[in-house]
């Protein structure tokens, strides 16, 4: 039997680390607080890295970009082609103001990776592209090669994979390190790994999902991930099977249990993805949630040793499906 891992939180990163180590001969253990934990749970599942690409982040850049060049070994070696829903990206303005702010994203994007697949587009040539969009917008971008996976079905994916690997899964809310087993403990619990590794700071991030189901009289959904400004304000829509995920706000959370999805947000999210693609208005709302994702301070995700025993790995905020292969690769260094 080889060296033990105990891992806390089964969001996605902490299954992606966990099979990760278990690939590499280690005998796993996760520790899992539940859904209500997940932030992954509640998510678009865009593997964003030019999209997601933002001035002053160029570091995060750089380990998105990373990442990204992972993902196919990483859904290889989960063996489930479905979980993949979108293979590339429309960023979209609705007015010259919103497009001026798209156009300064990919300017600091192609500065800092040159082989960014970011070709221009016209409105008329968006609208040739995703027959759904809206008239009359400004133009925007098609993002080759940046698409999204379904984050439920990912996760889904990841526990299968990790049973077949011979892992254990333990219900547990793990309140002190000390109780843990294992000759290494992995903390991948999010907002409440502070708790446990003392030193570590994360604030919440909340943010409202909005889930839409295709009925028999609504035309199909788009194939691509919509990035959108509309307006001033941020949208985006990603594929699923039966109809699209519309997401989201993004507000500092009051505090870990703040979980309970606002008016306001929800009300906003409705108003502009039904002015971006009006089709959309004939789906059923199926599912209103909010989730809260855990961000470092600087941004950047927090990967490290912190005794000759602990490792963490968290603080990913928005980029947290994005960051798993880069994740599960840095921890496994860390372990070896």
């Amino acid at each position: 039997m080889g060296p033990t891992l105990s891992v806390v939180g089964a969001g996605a990163i902490g299954l992606s680390c966990a099979l990760a180590a278990a690939d590499r001969g280690w005998a796993v253990t996760i520790l899992d607080a539940g859904t209500d934990r997940r932030a992954a749970h509640v998510a678009g599942g865009m593997l964003g890295c030019f999209g997601e690409g933002r001035p002053g982040e160029g570091d995060l850049l750089d380990v998105s970009v990373t990442s990204a060049a992972r993902w196919p070994a990483f859904l290889e070696r989960l063996g489930r082609p479905d979980v993949r829903t979108a293979d590339d990206t429309l960023l979209v303005g609705a007015s010259s103001t919103d497009l001026a702010e798209i156009d300064d994203q990919v300017s600091f994007v192609r500065a800092r990776s040159a082989d960014a697949a970011i070709a221009p587009r016209s409105g008329p040539a968006l609208r040739s592209s995703e027959p759904m969009l809206a008239r009359g917008c400004a133009g925007g971008y098609l993002v080759s090669g940046e698409g999204a996976v379904d984050n439920r079905r990912l996760l889904a994916a990841l526990r299968s994979a990790l049973v077949g690997a011979g892992a254990a899964f333990v219900d547990a809310d793990v309140e002190d390190l000390d109780d843990v087993p294992g000759d290494r403990v992995l903390v991948a619990a999010g907002l409440h790994t502070p708790r446990l590794v003392p030193g570590v700071e994360v604030r919440g991030e909340k943010g409202e999902i909005l889930r839409l189901r295709r009925t028999r009289w609504s035309v199909a959904p788009p194939s691509r991930v919509i990035r959108a400004r509309w307006h001033g304000r941020p949208v985006y829509v990603v594929p699923r099977e039966d109809g699209v995920v519309v997401g989201a706000t993004q507000y500092e959370a009051v505090g870990s249990d703040d979980r309970a999805p606002q008016a306001g947000g929800v009300a906003d999210l409705l108003a502009d993805v039904g002015e971006l693609l009006p089709g959309l208005r004939t789906y059923e709302l199926s599912e209103v949630s909010a989730g809260i994702r855990p961000s470092s301070v600087d941004g950047l995700p927090m990967v490290r040793r912190v005794d000759d025993r602990v490792l963490v790995a968290t603080g990913h905020g928005r980029n947290g499906i994005a960051l798993s292969p880069w994740t599960a690769d840095r921890v496994v260094e860390l372990l070896a």
